[in-house]
């Protein structure tokens, strides 16, 4: 993921307590598989990372979520890294453990990995935690309200970051049961930001240009799918919707008209 935007509800006694949008940004020639029920894992649900194995979001029956995006510093960049997509698959295969546990143990091998933001949360305990391998801050809860990430650390203001925050806090503050359809339509949105207002990052003004759209679309590079996902609290369950619209038909074909849809439903038992 390059750009997850969410609205977090834990004190919410009843209605949504985490609505998600979040677009994947990825190299086309990487095979990844799309949104499903893991065979090797049947309690996650999530996409898979045909090259390294792991995820970029994903979600388990028992109501944890977790996922992540890269932190954009081309000069650190190592290629013998370990891949960060298994830091999303571990939380959601492990044994249950807590969110904020699970990100110290991370964080102890944090300098192995090339930077990332993760986000792990557990959804029946009401916690969802952050850690940047990049930031000088430790693994934290995060507190209620509207988030960003983008490929800085949480809520930099990044004018794509800045603008689908402001879009999604807007969306929420009408109607937290929005259609999930309308969270994936904000997320794809290729306006670029003015020169002015690009941050600057190492990898040139052209490129820093074409990164700046929420839905980027590049010869090599773009964006390869938006998923949208809701978690709402009823009277003895949790429920969970997602929706992920995608360019790749499975068969790792892409079609930029974004056809491709898989959704899912299902309750978490409190």
């Amino acid at each position: 993921m390059c750009l997850i935007i969410f609205d977090w509800r834990p004190d919410a006694a009843t209605g949504s307590l985490l609505t998600v949008a979040a677009n994947r940004d990825e190299f086309f020639a990487r095979a990844s598989a799309p949104l499903d029920w893991w065979t090797d894992a049947p309690n996650v649900l999530a996409g898979r990372d045909l090259v390294g194995g792991g995820t970029w979001l994903g979600l388990s029956r028992d109501g944890r979520f977790a996922a992540l995006t890269n932190y954009r510093d081309p000069r650190a960049f190592r290629r013998d890294a370990p891949t960060r997509g298994a830091l999303v698959a571990d939380y959601l295969t492990e044994p249950a453990i807590a969110p904020l546990d699970y990100l110290y143990r991370v964080a102890e091998q944090g300098a192995a990995y090339n930077g990332f933001n993760l986000i792990a949360g557990d959804l029946s305990r009401r916690e969802l935690g952050w850690y940047c391998n990049r930031a000088d801050t430790p693994p934290c809860l995060l507190p209620s309200g509207v988030h960003g990430i983008s490929n800085a650390v949480l809520d930099t203001p990044w004018p794509k970051l800045v603008r689908k925050r402001a879009e999604l806090a807007a969306l929420v503050e009408r109607d937290d049961a929005a259609p999930l359809d309308r969270l994936v339509e904000i997320m794809r949105d290729p306006r670029v930001a003015p020169d002015d207002a690009l941050p600057s990052t190492g990898i040139g003004l052209e490129r820093e240009r074409a990164l700046s759209a929420a839905f980027i679309d590049m010869p090599d590079y773009g964006t390869r799918g938006t998923t949208a996902l809701r978690i709402a609290a009823m009277r003895a369950s949790l429920s969970v919707e997602i929706v992920e619209r995608s360019d790749d038909d499975g068969s790792h074909a892409l079609t930029r008209q974004g056809g491709y849809e898989r959704r899912f439903a299902f309750d978490i038992v409190s």
